[in-house]
C-alpha cells in the first residue's frame, strides 16, 4: 500500500533568519512520521533578502523541499493560494515559516485525518502574549464575522490546519481574486476536528502584518463574505428618510399654527453635515464592493510563478 503524501505549504517573505530552525524541526518531524511521505512546498513571495538562496542550499540537504518562486511580492494570501494550487499531497498543511505554527502538531493532525477527519484545525488556546488592543480587536472581528457572514470562520484559528485533497480541490475551484484565505478555507465545510495549542514567539525577524495590513484583511473578510454592509446602509437610508419626512410634516404644522421663525444656523449645519457624512460612508461601502467587482472582471492571475525548483528535476 502506497504511503500517503503530505504537502507542507509554507509562504515566505524575508524569512532567511528562520529557515535553519524551520527545516531542522521539519526534518525531525518527517523522521517521526515514517508511515507518510512529505513534500515541503516553500513559496518565496518576492523576498528581498537571501531567502531564495538559502532555500536552494537547504534543498540539497532535505530533498523533500520544493521551491515555488513567485515573480514578485503578491502578499501572503496570494502566496498561500499558490501553495495550495500547486500542492500534490493527499493532504495539505499550510504553516508559517516563523515556527509560531508548531511543527510538533503535524503528527497529531495526520492521526486525526487518518481516522476520518477531512479538516483538522489548530486553534490557539489563549492570546495572552498579545497586547490588549490586538486581543480585543481580534475578538471583535470574529464576533462581527459570525453575525454578518454565512460562513463560520473559527475563532482563534489561523492558516495552520490540515485539509484533505477533496477539500483542496474545492478550494482550487473557487475563482475569486480577492482572497481572504481564512474564509475561503472555511467555506467548503466537511468533517472537522480541532487541536488546541499555545502559540510560541517568532524564532527570528518581525511580523510584516502591522495594524494597517490586519485592518485590510479584516475588511476583506467582511466585504468578501457578507453583503450585510450594503443592507445596513439601505436600512439607515430608509429610517433617515422616515425621520426627515416626519420632521418635515412637523415643521409644516408648526408654520401653519405658529408662523415662521428665523431658523437656527447651527442646527441646520449639523443636520447637513451629518447627512453628508452618512452619504459619503454609504458611497464608500458601495465603492468597496464595486472595487472588488472590478478586480474580478479584469481576471488577472492571483499570482505568477517565475520558476519551480524541484529536487526531482
Amino acid at each position: 500500500m502506497t504511503r500517503p503524501l503530505i504537502s507542507l505549504s509554507i509562504p515566505m517573505y524575508n524569512e532567511e533568519g528562520n529557515l535553519d530552525y524551520l527545516f531542522s524541526s521539519l526534518a525531525s518531524i518527517i523522521n517521526e512520521c515514517g508511515d507518510c511521505r512529505f513534500e515541503i512546498d516553500c513559496i518565496n513571495d518576492g523576498s528581498k533578502d537571501s531567502t531564495l538562496a538559502k532555500l536552494l542550499i537547504w534543498q540539497k540537504k532535505l530533498p523533500q523541499i520544493r521551491v515555488i518562486n513567485l515573480s514578485r511580492n503578491f502578499g501572503k494570501e496570494a502566496a498561500l493560494s499558490a501553495g495550495l494550487f500547486n500542492a500534490r499531497g493527499d493532504a495539505v498543511i499550510p504553516l508559517d515559516a516563523d515556527l509560531q505554527d508548531p511543527p510538533e502538531l503535524i503528527s497529531q493532525m495526520i492521526a486525526k485525518w487518518q481516522k476520518g477527519a477531512r479538516v483538522v484545525l489548530a486553534k490557539r488556546a489563549k492570546r495572552d502574549e498579545e497586547g490588549w488592543f490586538k486581543r480585543v480587536s481580534a475578538k471583535l472581528f470574529y464576533k462581527i464575522m459570525t453575525v454578518m457572514s454565512d460562513v463560520n470562520i473559527p475563532e482563534n484559528v489561523g492558516d495552520f490546519r490540515l485539509m484533505d485533497r477533496q477539500v483542496i480541490d474545492v478550494i482550487k475551484s473557487l475563482p475569486e481574486k480577492n482572497r481572504m484565505m481564512k474564509g475561503i478555507m472555511a467555506w467548503p465545510g466537511f468533517e472537522t476536528e480541532v487541536i488546541e495549542f499555545n502559540r510560541p514567539n517568532r524564532m527570528a525577524g518581525k511580523s510584516t502584518l502591522g495594524f494597517v495590513k490586519l485592518l485590510h484583511l479584516a475588511l476583506d473578510g467582511i466585504f468578501s463574505f457578507s453583503s450585510v454592509p450594503l443592507k445596513i446602509w439601505m436600512y439607515i437610508g430608509f429610517f433617515t428618510a422616515i425621520f426627515s419626512f416626519s420632521y418635515g410634516v412637523y415643521l409644516i404644522q408648526r408654520t401653519i399654527f405658529m408662523g415662521v421663525e428665523l431658523p437656527g444656523y447651527a442646527s441646520m449645519m449639523v443636520t447637513m453635515l451629518f447627512a453628508s457624512g452618512l452619504q459619503l460612508i454609504s458611497i464608500g461601502v458601495v465603492g468597496e464592493y464595486i472595487a472588488r467587482i472590478y478586480a474580478e472582471v479584469k481576471g488577472r492571475p492571483i499570482f505568477i510563478i517565475e520558476k519551480i525548483y524541484d529536487h526531482e528535476q
